[in-house]
């Protein structure tokens, strides 16, 4: 029955189908909800008879959203062109460069990957306090490229695992440096999943909700998310407009996702080989 179902083209695109609904049932739940006229109290997956599309423009001036948009891409260029650069050079020196105690130095960024942030937020806001960073961008800014940094060398020392090791060979007996050999071999070479990289911390940067919250106070500084526990207080009792601004704050991520697709599962397949 089993080696039924896994070799029937049938049942794959039917699993595949319902999966694709499971998915795509909270946003269009959330839709209905935000065309829903302000002040009511959607019932559940209930398309309006009138779709209130005001809503959404109403939920854009309200919570200050071209503020908040340009926060957010501030906060995004100034995290991950950095954590990206760090963790290739990181990966490619514990994947190429170190040996015997270099697998030490991997396991304490395996180590990282089991921290989440609520076990730092308490010190981290401490430490921002005394570096004078609280209320600003700084404060979100590398406190997020410390915290990315296990997951981000993890993914680009797997990368680095799989590149021959002929090509060092070869770049050497050209007589090319250390340097030179990391910057016109390795990184071409790892163009799939730096890519895959940036786009993963970008979703993470911009979906980043706790340490805005905790870490500024003034709510044009935070990210879009950050934004929306502000939001949220305010307009609690209002679920389309609350929805409503939820959807403007997903639209940039799964539209950037929908776009370099392709790329995301290439490095992500390719990851996978060896880690």
């Amino acid at each position: 029955m089993k080696r039924w179902i896994a070799t029937t083209p049938w049942a794959s695109r039917g699993l595949i189908l319902i999966l694709m609904a499971l998915t795509l049932l909270p946003f269009l739940s959330m839709l209905s909800a935000a065309l829903a006229p302000s002040g009511t109290y959607p019932s559940g997956l209930e398309w309006p008879e009138a779709p209130a599309w005001g809503n959404f423009a109403r939920a854009w001036e309200v919570a200050n959203m071209g503020a908040l948009l340009w926060s957010s891409t501030l906060i995004v260029l100034g995290t991950v062109p950095a954590a990206v650069l760090f963790a290739t050079m990181a990966g490619f020196g514990l994947a190429r460069l170190t040996a015997g105690r270099g697998r030490w130095f991997y396991l304490v960024f395996v180590l990282g990957l089991t921290l989440p942030f609520e076990a730092v937020i308490t010190p981290l806001y401490y430490e921002i306090l005394a570096l004078g960073l609280l209320n600003t961008r700084l404060a979100i800014i590398l406190p997020l490229i410390g915290l990315f940094m296990p997951f981000s060398v993890y993914w680009m020392r797997a990368h680095f695992l799989n590149v021959p090791a002929d090509l060092s060979e070869a770049a050497q007996l050209d007589g090319a440096r250390r340097w030179q050999e990391f910057l016109l071999v390795q990184v071409p070479l790892a163009r799939p999943a730096i890519m895959s990289l940036s786009i993963l911390l970008f979703l993470w940067t911009w979906n980043q909700f706790l340490l805005p919250v905790v870490l500024v106070q003034d709510p044009d500084r935070r990210t879009m998310a950050g934004a929306l526990g502000a939001f949220q207080g305010q307009w609690g009792t209002d679920i389309p407009l609350l929805c409503a601004g939820s959807l403007i704050i997903l639209a940039p991520t799964v539209i950037l996702f929908l776009i370099f697709q392709r790329q995301f599962v290439a490095a992500l397949l390719q990851v996978a080989v060896k880690g």
